[in-house]
């Protein structure tokens, strides 16, 4: 099953010349990969064999050019298989994009070049950077993520339509068969604004209480400015969890146990899509920057929109057909981390 499968839009038919045009691309150019999804009089659908019914999305009405340069009013293909793997490891079911040497699917649980990772999110606390439409917060709200905060640029249409989307999408009667007792709450899902390495001290929300507070961090599809990813690796810094040098005793000698073993399981996943080059990513892993951070790559590797895998490289050569249908898969961690 290709990755783009779940997703079909919802709303008035094509009208005009250039909307019939973009909805025959794929027969036109049977190659192509479309790798950003909806518009604003569109919601998209995402129909997951997991879930009982589709996931109801709609997209951000840009404000301006300013939001709309953020292009934050797309699902983007990033978002669909963080997705995806979320749902694979967290409910154990078959890898059903990767085809394995014989054919069969793969099994969850991190097969493939990503073997040993598991992108489990049970009872796990979550942040999500760059959320766009929040997609993989959506799947770890309802698999039983232990708390849920969704963070995108302060653009006030960006955060309205966040909140409506988790709001709808985020409900005990979508989560999977037997599983309804252990989707978070919507209304206790924080979506926030947040822009990359800004840390305001008004905000104490952002600033002090979700300070190192987070098992996991999501990134999706944040890679293609350059000049942003000092700030990224500043916010994944501010909300992943760390290992306190000292015990200080303040805490009960197990519970500080406890979070020393929290810290050194604590991961940041990004994923990232080639459609604006792989150079522009390349410094968001260099080894000096991300150290500067208090992050290490743990694991790197790149796979395709039907599941195939092969070694990350940042100055791999193809044409941008070909490009489009890749995304980098990236596990971050604290360095010294098991």
């Amino acid at each position: 099953m290709a990755l783009t499968s779940r997703i079909t839009l919802k709303g008035s038919e094509p009208s005009g010349p250039e909307d019939y045009l973009s909805t025959s691309l794929g027969v036109i150019f049977p190659d192509d990969v479309t790798n950003q999804h909806g518009d604003a009089e569109h919601r998209l659908m995402y129909a997951s064999p997991h879930l009982p019914r589709p996931l109801l999305l709609d997209l951000a009405d840009p404000e301006g050019e300013t939001d709309r340069r953020l292009f934050s009013h797309y699902l983007w293909n990033a978002s669909l298989l963080l997705a995806e793997l979320v749902e694979r490891d967290t409910l154990g079911v078959e890898d059903a994009d990767r085809p394995s040497d014989n054919g069969a699917a793969a099994a969850g649980g991190g097969g493939g070049l990503g073997e040993g990772v598991s992108f489990d999110v049970r009872g796990k606390a979550v942040v999500e950077l760059g959320a766009g439409t929040a997609l993989p917060s959506m799947m770890a709200g309802l698999l039983g993520a232990s708390r849920v905060v969704v963070t995108d640029y302060p653009a006030p249409a960006v955060i309205k339509t966040l909140r409506e989307n988790i709001a709808r999408n985020i409900q005990p009667q979508l989560g999977p068969a037997g599983g309804e007792e252990a989707v978070t709450p919507a209304a206790s899902v924080l979506v926030s604004g947040h822009s990359w390495g800004e840390f305001p001290p008004e905000d104490a929300l952002l600033t002090t209480e979700n300070q190192h507070a987070f098992d996991r961090v999501f990134v999706a599809d944040c890679l293609w400015m350059p000049w942003q990813h000092a700030n990224l690796h500043r916010s994944i810094d501010h909300f992943l969890r760390q290992r306190r040098e000292q015990w200080d005793g303040g805490d009960s000698e197990g519970a500080a146990a406890a979070a020393a073993a929290a810290a050194a399981e604590a991961r940041a996943w990004v994923v990232a899509g080639f459609h604006t080059g792989r150079e522009k990513m390349r410094g968001f892993f260099d080894a000096a920057a991300l150290a500067q951070a208090g992050l290490e790559v743990e694991r790197i590797w790149e796979r395709d929109c039907d599941g195939h895998e092969r070694a990350w490289s940042w100055d791999r050569e193809e044409d941008v057909t070909v490009r489009k249908r890749w995304l980098v898969i990236a596990v971050l961690k604290r360095p010294g981390a098991a």
